[in-house]
């Protein structure tokens, strides 16, 4: 597929995806987005789509796009989970700008990397470990003021739901590793 047509299917499906959200505010009065949510929804999800398609295009193998995949897939849902609810107390709560970081390891680790498989392996699971480390100084080193804090929210429930998602990077560096594995079988059959 072109990358012309590629971009055009991105903008499709993401003009699909934000029927449900409009299909759901135009049928529920409890629904509360504004136009600025629905404009920051296409932007995330456009840009999530089209930073998977030309990511995927740098792989030889459908492991290294399943890797992308996640790695993009877990991108796009700590910038939703942030901007939505936050990741630790409210997403008032300063402490979750720490969840930068993740974002910026993945991003500065993939370009040294220049995406190949291995130093993409290598990125994601740092991009993993950084998710570990600030969930942890988010919640013991500074933790949540009890006014941005939800106190109905249970520590062991931010601990899983962390978990998850660092797992979800750990996930996207194994399949990277097995990328760059199978990619190294392909160059030594061809030789």
């Amino acid at each position: 597929m072109t990358l012309t047509k590629s971009i055009s299917l991105v903008a499709l499906v993401t003009g699909l995806l934000l029927l449900i959200p409009l299909t759901a505010k135009l049928t529920m009065a409890n629904m509360l987005w504004t136009a600025e949510d629905f404009v920051a929804a296409g932007i995330m999800l456009f840009g999530a789509g089209l930073t998977f398609v030309l990511i995927a295009r740098l792989g030889n193998n459908n492991t290294y796009r399943l890797a992308a995949a996640a790695a993009v897939g877990a991108g796009l849902l700590l910038v939703w989970a942030q901007l939505a609810v936050g990741l630790v107390g409210s997403e008032d709560n300063p402490v979750n700008l720490l969840f930068g970081a993740v974002l910026a390891v993945a991003f500065i680790g993939s370009i040294a990397a220049r995406f190949q498989p291995r130093g993409m392996a290598n990125a994601m699971f740092a991009a993993s470990l950084t998710y570990v480390v600030v969930t942890l100084l988010a919640l013991f080193v500074w933790p949540p003021s009890p006014d941005t804090a939800e106190p109905q929210v249970r520590l062991a429930n931010v601990l899983a739901a962390n978990g998850i998602f660092a797992a979800i990077w750990a996930f996207s560096g194994w399949m990277f590793l097995r990328a760059s594995a199978s990619s190294s079988n392909q160059n030594r059959h061809l030789a």
